[in-house]
């Protein structure tokens, strides 16, 4: 049997293994460090991490702190500065973001900016970071998220980061390049991906020990569901040995 895990070493496996070998993603703090870390153990050694602060290409063989710390350049392809990355992005050599926000809604618009009202909010947030662009030019975007109702809402109070705005089209009315947008949400009870017409959120798989009811009781706004919801594998021995011994030892974030 596998080894009790925390929700935490749950959500980074499950982000880890949608990572592709020979494909290109854009890493922010936290859970996506140690996705890829462990990504480039196991499935994709030779996946590209990109930092906001100009690190590609880096082997991640110790934890990140930061999207600036030294270690996102350690033995990477370049070391360049954040309107290159940037750039990179905008000329589509990005192919994964890798995303999170206090608020989403159905179309994988995401909020990191402000609860409640611009001018007079309830709570101020980190806000956009590069996450503006991220959403904007990445061709497929992947969000990590906590799953309650607070956070996945019919509307959200600010505009952080564009999904699929207001639905089909709605993208490249806005002049983002065609083609681009979510791809998948990642959450402690679930993975979602979005339909192809509609552009809504859809439920794809439940994690261990989770029903679609749960998933539907915990969403703010009406979840379309596969016709065949699947269940997600639990993190495997190998993945829970390489993220404890290997890639965070100390546990800073898993």
């Amino acid at each position: 049997m596998t080894q009790e895990y925390s929700p935490s070493e749950l959500l980074i496996c499950l982000a880890s293994r949608v990572m592709e070998d020979e494909s290109t993603a854009f890493i922010g703090t936290g859970i996506p460090m140690l996705a890829a870390s462990l990504a480039q153990a196991r499935q994709a050694p030779n996946l590209v991490p990109i930092f906001e602060f100009g690190g590609t290409g880096a082997i991640l063989e110790k934890l990140p702190l930061a999207v600036g710390d030294m270690r996102t350049y350690n033995k990477a392809l370049a070391a360049s500065g954040i309107c290159d990355i940037m750039e990179t992005a905008q000329r589509g050599f990005v192919e994964f973001g890798f995303l999170g926000g206090a608020q989403i809604d159905k179309y994988g618009n995401l909020n990191s900016t402000v609860i409640g009202e611009q001018e007079h909010p309830k709570v101020r947030l980190p806000g956009s970071g590069g996450g503006n662009d991220v959403g904007s030019t990445c061709w497929r975007t992947i969000a990590i998220m906590i799953h309650d109702k607070r956070r996945f809402i019919e509307k959200i109070d600010f505009l952080t980061t564009p999904g699929f705005l207001t639905g089909p089209g709605a993208r490249e009315k806005a002049g983002l390049p065609p083609g681009t947008g979510p791809y998948r949400v990642v959450t402690n009870l679930c993975i979602m991906g979005y339909d192809d017409v509609t552009k809504e959120m859809k439920l794809l798989s439940v994690n261990p020990g989770v029903t679609v009811q749960d998933v539907i009781d915990n969403t703010g706004f009406e979840l379309l569901i596969a016709d065949e919801v699947t269940q997600n594998e639990p993190p495997t021995e190998e993945e829970l040995r390489i993220l404890r011994e290997q890639i965070d030892p100390d546990g800073l974030y898993r």
